[in-house]
């Protein structure tokens, strides 16, 4: 968190994740080492390479010598309707490039175009001298090219944010296989209560609403007045990691239980929650007016209040804390999308919780003479800025560590209690030594809400960490840090000739004969099967990863998704519908399997849990029968953001 700016003057929002971004070196471009004929063993005959690894790699702007380290650019740090006496305004350092209007650049494209109404709003140029001096345009709901600059500069954060955590470049779900694809922002797609992420296959986009506020809103707004979803910090933020996540993982966009769609609502809510602390002034007010009791600081636990207040909820959309936080809403599947995700969503954040009341115990006794009590009226100045400067550190930290879990999860078939031994394992490899009881603490929160994995039979941190596999497998050839080809940087493949042959490799290596179990993969004619077939092993993503520890220390890994998938016949248990299975698998330097997270098609209960989960509300939300036949519905998340 930057620290508190002198009286009269304006200090620069830099989030550890841009600051991070911004110190790297430059890297050579990808596609730079000699091109490889792209023949290996058992390809399209025991393995296929799905179209992840095939995509040209999106590669952010590579800095060169004399750029500007950032671009300084005015955003909402919540939404219009907070008083800039609650820092509602921050000037926000974003990884700097050369824009063109729109503004457009590597990652992002922002669409000026109003599709709904036929108008053509004026692009945001931000390479222009005037607005550049003035760190962007001024903040407006009535100026559409701030609202380009907003949605521009928070998923630039955002995306930085991603790329610090996992130690590498992030792609996304969507492309046409010929160039690097851009994410399509568009501040104005048409008068509507929803905001939402859309995969188009060749082309992805954040499609923002607008709408006039109900008669009666309960926030500082004008009745009727017009509310842009794309001003909301916590909506942008919540949209651009559904396409982050994506990006992770394919098959999580596919609802196959009660907690995928969930979880994808749960996760982007966590990342906006955990960014609000990283603006100083608002952590420092909220903290002066809870007294450092973060369970009661509703300015960073509260999201998206001007939507919820415009729309007849008389409250912020969601919040990370419970009303009555003494006995939290338990798991339940049967639960809506988002309801289910704040279980998982108040989870995290009690953990957070716990933890800084740790970390920050020894300051309040210093503050009040051993005590401990803290004394009426305000914080001293010095306590507050202490408080606040542990509350974002640790956000941030927390913040890493959800995210970081996104590796350790398993391809398909998510659920809460897979999350919990994600964020447990990916913690302990980068930090064994835990003092604090990180790890702990979130056993206790997850315990609390009766979110248990399905896959342990013990809620100690052994029995959470994912598993070796069970055979003394040998290294896989040809994946050792010695032999990979990287561009620079050790996070960048050197093209995709040189994805396509790690692709390959570890898609030969876990088809080979006995072998195949230890990965979630069957063979057709397996007689668990019971008549079905299953399509040929997918080697979805591999991705290597370089990440940095809270005391320096530097853990390298190749991180990859083997999916396979399962068509379900039509019979008398019910219609014909195809799920998958599969496997995460972690690699180390020199080439061995660290983890393997299974869900094989084959697994007990999957088939019968598939079969259950089509009848129940949510199932059939998200699916329709056509010729006999489980089908999901296009539009997944405009169907679950319709509901808010």
């Amino acid at each position: 968190m930057a620290s508190e700016p002198a009286a009269g003057t304006a200090t620069a929002t830099t989030t550890e994740a841009v600051a991070a971004d911004a110190a790297s070196r430059e890297e050579g471009r990808p596609g730079d080492a000699p091109h490889i004929a792209r023949h290996y063993p058992g390809d399209g005959e025991d393995y296929r390479i799905g179209t992840g690894v095939q995509q040209p790699p999106v590669v952010p702007y590579e800095r060169r010598h004399g750029d500007p380290l950032y671009r300084p650019l005015r955003i909402y740090t919540v939404d219009p309707s907070v008083s800039r006496l609650e820092g509602s305004i921050a000037t926000l350092n974003v990884p700097f490039e050369p824009l063109q209007p729109g503004p457009v650049g590597k990652l992002f494209e922002v669409d000026p175009n109003d599709g709904q109404r036929g108008v053509r709003y004026r692009e945001a140029d931000l390479e222009d001298r005037k607005v550049l001096m003035a760190s962007g345009y001024d903040p407006s709901p009535s100026d559409p090219r701030f609202h380009h600059q907003m949605v521009y500069a928070v998923c630039s954060n955002v995306y930085s944010t991603f790329k610090t955590a996992l130690g590498r470049n992030l792609g996304w779900g969507f492309g046409d296989g010929k160039t690097p694809a851009r994410l399509v922002l568009r501040p104005h797609h048409g008068q509507e209560q929803n905001a939402y992420y859309e995969n188009g296959i060749t082309t992805g986009e954040l499609r923002f609403g607008y709408f006039p506020a109900s008669d009666k809103p309960t926030t500082r707004t004008m009745p009727g007045g017009y509310v842009f979803t794309c001003l909301s910090h916590d909506i942008v933020v919540h949209e651009v990691t559904h396409a982050l996540l994506d990006g992770l993982r394919a098959h999580f966009i596919v609802p196959t239980n009660t907690d995928v769609v969930a979880f994808h609502e749960a996760f982007a809510d966590l990342v906006a929650i955990f960014q609000h602390f990283s603006y100083s002034e608002v952590v420092l007010t909220a903290i002066r007016r809870c007294k450092g009791a973060l369970q009661h600081a509703n300015l960073l636990t509260e999201l998206a209040g001007e939507f919820g207040h415009t729309t007849g909820q008389n409250g912020p959309l969601r919040s990370a804390v419970e009303k009555d936080a003494g006995n939290p809403t338990r798991y339940q599947p049967g639960l809506e999308a988002h309801q289910l995700g704040t279980v998982l969503v108040s989870a995290v954040f009690d953990a957070f919780v716990q933890v800084y009341q740790r970390r920050t115990e020894r300051f309040v006794r210093l503050a009040t003479n051993g005590s401990g009590v803290l004394p009426p009226g305000e914080l001293s100045h010095d306590l507050q800025t202490i408080l606040a400067e542990r509350a974002s550190k640790l956000a941030s930290q927390f913040l890493g560590i959800c995210i970081r879990a996104i590796d350790y999860c398993p391809p398909v078939g998510m659920t809460f209690g897979d999350y919990l031994r994600a964020l447990i394992t990916a913690d302990y490899d980068l930090v064994p030594d835990d003092p604090w009881d990180y790890r702990g603490a979130l056993i206790d929160a997850f315990w609390r809400r009766d979110i248990y994995p399905r896959s342990a039979n013990h809620l100690s941190q052994d029995a959470l960490l994912w598993h070796r596999p069970r055979l003394e497998l040998p290294p896989v050839p040809g994946l050792d840090f010695a032999a990979l080809r990287f561009s620079g940087d050790p996070a960048n493949a050197a093209g995709l000739d040189e994805l396509y042959r790690q692709a390959c490799m570890l898609g030969h290596y876990v088809t080979h004969a006995g072998r195949t179990e230890e990965f979630g993969l069957v063979a057709n004619g397996d007689a668990r099967l019971d008549g079905d077939t299953v399509g040929l092993p997918c080697v979805e993503s591999i991705r290597s990863a370089r990440r940095a520890g809270p005391n320096g220390q530097i853990v390298f890994d190749l991180v990859a998704e083997i999916t396979q998938e399962r068509h379900v016949r039509a019979s008398a248990e019910g219609p014909a519908f195809t799920y998958y299975g599969g496997s995460t698998v972690i690699l180390g330097p020199t080439g061995e399997i660290r983890y393997v997270v299974l869900k094989n098609v084959v697994g007990a209960g999957r088939l019968e849990r598939r079969r259950a989960f089509f009848d129940t509300a949510c199932g059939q939300t998200y699916w329709h029968l056509a010729d006999k036949r489980w089908l999901p519905l296009p539009g997944l998340f405009a169907l679950v953001h319709g509901g808010h």
